[in-house]
């Protein structure tokens, strides 16, 4: 298998460009150039332009070169290591909406090669990656978990609004 085996071949993609995404990728970028993907169009030419409706930051840190913006799935193609940052709201039900993480998960799977990661920092239940989320990146890319690519979860460690204690 290709693993990663030095650090400056790592090349990441981050899919969901919201609270939690747009920090990840920012601090990322001080050290590599980052892919960060969102379906949204309006936020991409937002972000762009340098404008963060959350206000966490300004249009310089913004339009840094180590920052790549995009809608375009494609631009992922580069990437093997993808950050999973979407939203998993809840049903009135109280039962998860699982519609951006199996959609970001499909997007990731395309573009997976063997000695790849994905890292999931969105909200589940216990279980959940295991049982929807590798199912569906092991039949879109015919690779194989603890094989092929690897698979990690990072609990969110971001706090929107707070100025002190960003990230």
């Amino acid at each position: 298998m290709n693993l990663i085996k030095n650090i400056n071949q790592i090349k990441i993609g981050i899919i969901g460009m919201g609270y939690v995404g747009l920090p990840l990728a920012y601090y990322l970028s001080k050290k590599r150039k980052v892919i960060c993907f969102d379906k949204n169009d309006k936020r991409i030419f937002q972000l762009k332009k340098g404008s963060d409706f959350n206000n966490e930051f300004s249009s310089d840190e913004l339009k840094k070169k180590n920052l790549i913006f995009t809608n375009e799935e494609s631009d992922l193609s580069s990437c093997n290591f993808f950050v999973i940052t979407v939203p998993t709201p809840i049903h009135k039900n109280n039962k998860p909406d699982l519609k951006y993480l199996l959609n970001a998960s499909s997007i990731a799977a395309k573009y997976l090669k063997q000695g790849s990661f994905v890292v999931y920092e969105s909200t589940v239940y216990p279980g959940c990656t295991e049982e929807k989320c590798i199912p569906l990146v092991e039949k879109i890319s015919n690779l194989k978990i603890n094989r092929d690519f690897f698979c990690g979860y990072s609990p969110e460690r971001i706090n929107p609004g707070d100025k002190k204690n960003k990230f």
